[in-house]
């Protein structure tokens, strides 16, 4: 078995292959497992990196029979059955399954990322991190009050999960865990601004949730605007379709796509997003059942007739599920057909605040749910000593409402203040 991707749904995968004994390599170009749905709490600061990853080798070294391999693919060559890699290398597999993840989707705009970056990996979340504080510093030294209203008003645009979740958690961090901190300016008036161009937040959650979410995101400060559509970003703000916004962050979780695979494999024509369509057990059509997708890359309707989501759920699942299908194919049977439990899909508003939709008009709000969902994703981080050390540092810094991952490194981006950025005689 070749995996390529270390994400829920690959390492789900190898790990469950692992146990039943299958020869399995893993591939990913980097070396550790990431906690996806934590990164928007390294951007604000409210974990370090370490928090929400583990090295891939540490998580499987249980397994003997699975193997870890360090490497960029760069294709598949299905007519000799192998995976070949950036720096030359071949891998030969019987069965491959695609988990590559995915990635941030400007929509036409690239030329938007490098002013707007978006959470989906560690070096995106520290960038963002330093790129908030940084804002802060500069506004702090400097003798322009345009210059400081532009330093001091944060846009996240998006309203969905990823948006609401960056945006309620940066308010915290500005409005209360910074406001003692500084002497020149008070980080009180900041202004965080969710931009969303549809005509309410949180479109995949029922109407009740979404006007929670959204009254909870007003009580933390946070400036909501429907019906926003973005037309330009660039390094002096937003253009939206009814007016502009000057700020100097503009956080991006507007959207996602499949990470590349699907140029992979000849004749695959992408679903929306990227995704590659796969049937119920998950193969990839046209490939005799020896290459299989999975996660965020894969595109397989639900029972109700709509895609399964990019969750990290949905990936954890569908890893497992085919591990131990394709354990069973080298004995003879047939992988099975998938079928996704909906365990609820769920956003965090804040302190004390979040939504939980359980499907068939079940739901949950507030305090309970909030307590529900750090549950959950302390459960679902890799490994005991993880689990702990989120479940302490999220007691202490509500406790204290101090956020102890406030640093900026040059590795960052950070750079030092020019000429006009720092302030006048004292």
């Amino acid at each position: 078995m070749v995996v390529v991707g270390g994400g829920f749904a690959g390492l789900a995968c190898a790990k469950t292959l692992g146990a039943a004994g299958v020869e399995t390599v893993l591939v990913d170009r980097h070396n550790y497992h990431l906690f996806v749905p934590l990164l928007y709490q390294v951007a604000t600061a409210a974990l370090s990196p370490a928090d929400i990853a583990q090295p891939i080798r540490r998580l499987l070294r249980r397994y003997s029979s699975v193997r870890v391999e360090l490497g960029s693919v760069e294709g598949v060559d299905t007519s000799a059955h192998e995976v070949l890699l950036q720096d030359g290398r071949r891998l030969p597999y019987r069965f491959l399954v695609l988990a590559t993840g995915s990635v941030c989707h400007y929509f036409g705009h690239d030329d938007w990322a490098p002013h707007a970056p978006c959470p989906r990996d560690l070096p995106d979340a520290t960038a963002i991190r330093a790129a908030v504080l940084g804002a802060l510093e500069r506004a702090e030294t400097s003798p322009d009050p345009a210059l400081r209203h532009s330093l001091m008003t944060f846009v996240v645009v998006g309203g969905g999960p990823t948006g609401v979740e960056m945006a309620g958690a940066l308010a915290e961090l500005v409005h209360h865990s910074l406001r003692r901190d500084f002497r020149r300016i008070d980080t009180r008036e900041a202004r965080i601004i969710l931009v969303e161009a549809g005509a309410r937040l949180l479109a995949a959650f029922p109407e009740p949730l979404a006007r929670y979410a959204a009254a909870r995101l007003a009580k933390l400060g946070v400036e909501v605007r429907l019906g926003a559509a973005v037309k330009t970003i660039d390094a002096e703000g937003v253009e939206l379709q009814n007016g502009s916004i000057a700020s100097a962050t503009v956080i991006w979780g507007a959207g996602t796509r499949a990470a590349s695979a699907v140029e992979w494999l000849d004749g695959v024509a992408a679903a929306r997003g990227g995704r590659i369509p796969v049937d119920r057990d998950l193969a990839v059509r046209g490939f005799d059942k020896r290459i299989f997708a999975i996660g965020d890359l894969a595109h397989l309707d639900g029972e109700d007739g709509r895609p399964l989501p990019a969750l990290a759920q949905v990936a954890k699942q569908q890893g497992q599920f085919l591990g131990k299908g394709l354990a069973g194919a080298l004995r003879g049977t047939q992988v099975p057909d998938f079928r996704f439990r909906n365990r609820g899909n769920a956003a965090i508003i804040g302190r004390n605040a979040a939504i939980f939709d359980f499907g068939g008009g079940r739901q949950l709000k507030g305090r309970l749910a909030w307590l529900l969902w750090a549950f959950v994703h302390i459960y679902l981080l890799a490994g005991f000593e993880r689990r702990l050390l989120v479940a302490t540092q999220w007691l202490s810094r509500y406790l204290t409402w101090q956020r102890g991952a406030r640093l900026m490194t040059q590795a960052d981006g950070v750079r030092p203040l020019g000429p006009d950025q720092r302030s006048g005689p004292a």
